[in-house]
């Protein structure tokens, strides 16, 4: 891991990328609380509250999240790429999150089973298993991580890669971050 740099550094705008299930909301939360900055799950903005993670038209997703990139201060989690530029243009500071897809898949089971109130849960669903999930978690996502960092890199944003557990607690102890549970 690279050097730590300040929290302060990243500014009031950050962006938090990964591939699913490798802490993104979880570190958004506990960045949220410490900093008394909003959090912004995208994928809550993306799909609809009180359903099993169905989309919300694309026109509506977009809205959502332009908006949420106007305000001026907010931590922000997720991948949707359509716009990722206009995130990215906005943003005072960068974390990519990356981990063992084995690991990750494990997560997915943990948090879909018995993490009802988990950062980033959408409000009133009930979470299931999904294949489409799984395969994306285990095959489809594996080595997303290298294009966030690509993303990044071909900014000036300060940043903060993570690439393991061990590094994400380092992060976490660095900063002064409180872990849930």
């Amino acid at each position: 891991m690279h050097p730590i740099p300040p929290l302060a550094d990243l500014g009031r705008r950050i962006v938090i990328f990964g591939p699913s299930n490798s802490g993104k909301s979880t570190l958004a939360a506990a960045l949220s609380s410490r900093l008394a900055i909003p959090a912004v799950h995208l994928d809550q903005l993306h799909h609809q509250p009180h359903s099993d993670w169905v989309p919300r038209p694309k026109e509506e997703f977009h809205a959502l999240q332009r908006a949420a990139i106007a305000e001026p201060a907010w931590i922000m989690d997720g991948n949707y790429s359509a716009l990722t530029a206009e995130r990215l243009a906005r943003a005072t500071g960068a974390i990519v999150l990356d981990e063992n897809h084995w690991l990750r898949l494990l997560r997915y089971f943990r948090r879909t089973l018995f993490e009802r109130h988990r950062p980033g849960a959408l409000e009133g669903s009930r979470d299931s298993i999904k294949w489409s999930m799984i395969h994306w978690v285990a095959v489809a996502s594996r080595h997303n991580g290298a294009r966030y960092r690509s993303m990044v890199d071909g900014t000036d944003l300060p940043r903060v890669y993570c690439q393991s557990m061990a590094e994400l607690k380092t992060l976490y102890d660095a900063w002064d971050l409180k872990r849930r549970g």
